[in-house]
This record gives C-alpha cells, structure tokens and sequence, in this order.
C-alpha cells in the first residue's frame, strides 16, 4: 500500500536529534527511569524498559550508565519521582500536537508549554483534544531500496497490522503496541533493520503545511522539544523536508 512521505521526515528529525545528544541522553534515562520504577527493573519482565534500554544503546548511551539509573529507580533514591503528563493542543494551520512530558514539577511544566503554544503561534487545549486524531502503534521504517516483499511477508507473519511504501520508497510496518516486539524480533532475525522503531502516536489524518506556515509551524515544535521536560513531540503537520 503507498502511504505518506516518511523518509525524508525521518532523515531530519534524526540529524536535528543528533545535534541535541545531550537532551537526547536525558530524556532516555528519565525513561529507563520511570519504565523501571513502574515496572521493575527485570529486561525480561518489562517491555517498557527493554525498549527503553534498545534505546539507549541506539544513542550510545554507556551500558553502565544505563544500569546506574535502572539500579537507582528501583532502589527508590531520591531525587526520582518524575510524574508523567499529557498535553494536547493546536498548530499552525489547525494542526494537531501532542506533548509527552516527565517532570517533577507540574505547574513549572504546564507554564512552560502553555507559553510556547501561545507564544508562538498555537493554541493549547484541554485533555482529549486532540488525541483522538492519533493511534498509538509500533511503527517501523526501512530505507528506501529494502525489499517490499520480503519486508511484508515477514512483517504480516509476525502479526504486523500493515506495511506502506512512501514516494520515496520507504517500507513502514504498523503494529498494535503489542505486538512491536514480535514484531521488531522477527524483521531482525530476517535481517531486516529497521532505521526507526518505536511505539509512537502515529496520525489518522496529516495537515500540508508549506512556506511561512511550516517555517512558524516548525519553530513551535522545536520550541516545544527544547523544554527541559519533553520526552516526545507528536504531531500531524507534513512539512518541508529540506
């Protein structure tokens, strides 16, 4: 099936990503964290932290960095208690956002995305806003060049939901949240990797933005991915890969 551009999307966010390491590494342990502490700190027994770990490692993230933060979650130190939140609120262009956020101060927290949405451009909104314009899935996303049969026989055997192809040939599987690891394990055992896998809120519906809109747009979203809180922006603006 052909599906949105993701490619090139994907591409960017990863560099953008790159010159932000350092945010990267403290959102990740904030999720090891808090994936440890509400799960316990067994690999096995926990799909949250498993994945929170793959992670890690995927930013190069050393291993006993890793083993400190899950050692002080379920040890119950200090100085840990990170509360998760929602928000939801409105773009450029009426387009949708999602905000993941970790914090240990909620009123610091709300102020601060409350600010960037009205500050530049956007509108935040109440709970539920928004998110009904959003499924939670596994997504993952093969370059361009990746065998598309193969990709969907090993994907659908595994229980994957669907595979696209985007303009620029890119293989995306969608799978329930639940199936994400059967999933992932079975196009890694095929040798098939992934350049994206996650559990994502993935959209029903995008809004093409372009010009000065996309540019305002995109300064909204980084505004919000910069704020010392944000673990994870959603969104369901198309914009400008370049």
């Amino acid at each position: 099936m052909a599906g949105h551009s993701k490619w090139a999307n994907i591409q960017h966010r990863k560099g953008r990503q790159d010159e932000k390491r350092g945010k990267v590494w403290t959102r990740l342990i904030r999720e090891i964290v808090v994936a440890a502490r509400h799960g316990g700190g067994d690999l096995t027994m926990n799909p949250r932290l498993r994945l929170a770990v793959e992670k890690a490692k995927g930013a190069n993230m050393p291993a006993d960095t890793i083993k400190k933060n899950i050692d002080k979650a379920t040890g119950n130190l200090e100085g840990l208690h990170y509360e998760e939140i929602r928000y939801e609120g409105y773009g450029i262009g009426g387009a949708a956002i999602i905000v993941d956020s970790m914090t240990d101060n909620r009123v610091r927290t709300v102020a601060e995305v409350r600010h960037a949405f009205s500050k530049y451009g956007g509108n935040m909104g109440t709970e539920g806003s928004v998110a009904f314009q959003f499924k939670e899935c596994g997504q993952f996303v093969l370059a361009p060049g990746t065998n598309e049969d193969k990709v969907m026989e090993v994907a659908l055997d595994a229980g994957a939901e669907d595979v696209l192809t985007d303009e620029e040939g890119a293989v995306e599987v969608l799978s329930s949240k639940a199936g994400f690891e059967a999933v992932q394990a079975a196009l890694l055992a095929a040798g098939l990797r992934p350049d994206l896998a996650e559990v994502t809120m993935r959209p029903e519906n995008t809004v093409v933005l372009e010009g000065e809109d996309a540019a305002r747009m995109q300064k909204l979203l980084d505004v919000l991915e910069d704020l010392d809180d944000t673990q994870a922006v959603f969104h369901n603006a198309e914009l400008p890969s370049a």
